[in-house]
C-alpha cells in the first residue's frame, strides 16, 4: 500500500485529497496541528504537529517514515491567507503568513526528502492563483504562494535525477470555510474562508481535478475555471489580468 503525506490534512481540501486517494487504495497520514475529528484507520494516520515547529516537524516525519513501508506522495497543503492593503500590515504578520506557507513547507520537504528518493516518489505542492498572478488585498499571501511555486518548480530539476517528480496545483477559491473567516487583527484568516471569492469550487471538485492532475504526471496542475482562466490571460496579457482582476475582486471591497 503506497503513503500519502498530506499536510493541512484536517482541512477542507486535505481531507478530501485524502478521501480520493483512500478510494485508490493509498494509506495517508493527515498532519496538521489540530487532528480532532481524523480517526486512525487502516487506510489513515492522524499526526497531530505545529508544522512551524521545526523540530517537531522532522521528529514527526521521523515516525512516519519508521511507521510506514515507503513514502511515495508528500502533498503541502498546510496554509493560512491574509486580507487587507499592505499599508494596514506589519512585518510580524507577514512572516507568520510565510512561516506557515513557505518555510514550513520548505522544511517538510527536507524531512521527506531521502524517503521520497527512495521510492521515486512525489512532492505535490499546492499553490494558488496567487502563486502565479497578482491578488488584490493579499500581498503576503500573494508573496508566500510565488515562493512556494518557485521553490517547487526550481527543486523539480534537482530531483528529477533521483527519479522525484514535482508537481504544482494551483486552485483559485476553494470553498473551505467559508463563513469561517475570524479574522483577527493581522488580517491572517483560514484558507477557503474569504468571503470576496470567485466562482467557488467544493473541496472535493477541486481535489479530483488535482488527483487527475498528478495521475497525469502534469507538471503544472490549474485548479477550476478561475485558475485555467488565470494562467492563461497572465500568459497572454499581464496588464488585461490586472485590470480584470482589480475589477472583480477589488469592487467586492475585500479588506
Amino acid at each position: 500500500m503506497k503513503t500519502a503525506v498530506i499536510s493541512g490534512g484536517n482541512g477542507g481540501l486535505g481531507r478530501a485529497l485524502a478521501a480520493g486517494l483512500e478510494a485508490q487504495g493509498w494509506h495517508t497520514v493527515l498532519m496538521d496541528r489540530n487532528t480532532a475529528g481524523l480517526e486512525a484507520a487502516v487506510s489513515r494516520t492522524p499526526v497531530a504537529v505545529d508544522l512551524t515547529d521545526t523540530e517537531a516537524l522532522h521528529h514527526a516525519a521521523a515516525q512516519v517514515v519508521a511507521a510506514r513501508p515507503s513514502i511515495d506522495l508528500v502533498i503541502y497543503n498546510a496554509g493560512v491567507s491574509q486580507i487587507g492593503p499592505f499599508a494596514g500590515s506589519d512585518l510580524a504578520s507577514h512572516r507568520k503568513v510565510f512561516e506557515i506557507n513557505y518555510f514550513a513547507a520548505v522544511e517538510m520537504a527536507r524531512a521527506f526528502l531521502l524517503p521520497l528518493r527512495a521510492s521515486r516518489g512525489t512532492h505535490l505542492a499546492i499553490s494558488s492563483v496567487a502563486g502565479f498572478a497578482p491578488l488584490h488585498h493579499r500581498t503576503a499571501y500573494a508573496g508566500s504562494k510565488h515562493a512556494l511555486q518557485g521553490f517547487f518548480a526550481s527543486l523539480r530539476s534537482e530531483e528529477a535525477a533521483h527519479g522525484v517528480r514535482c508537481q504544482i496545483a494551483a486552485p483559485s477559491f476553494v470553498a473551505t470555510n467559508i463563513g469561517q473567516a475570524e479574522r483577527g487583527a493581522d488580517g491572517i484568516v483560514r484558507p477557503g474562508s474569504a468571503p470576496d471569492g470567485i466562482d467557488y469550487m467544493t473541496p472535493e471538485d477541486a481535489a479530483s481535478v488535482i488527483l487527475k492532475g498528478l495521475a497525469r504526471g502534469r507538471d503544472f496542475i490549474p485548479v477550476g475555471r478561475v485558475a485555467t482562466l488565470a494562467s492563461l490571460v497572465m500568459r497572454a496579457s499581464p496588464r488585461l489580468y490586472q485590470h480584470l482582476m482589480r475589477r472583480k475582486i477589488a469592487r467586492e471591497g475585500a479588506g
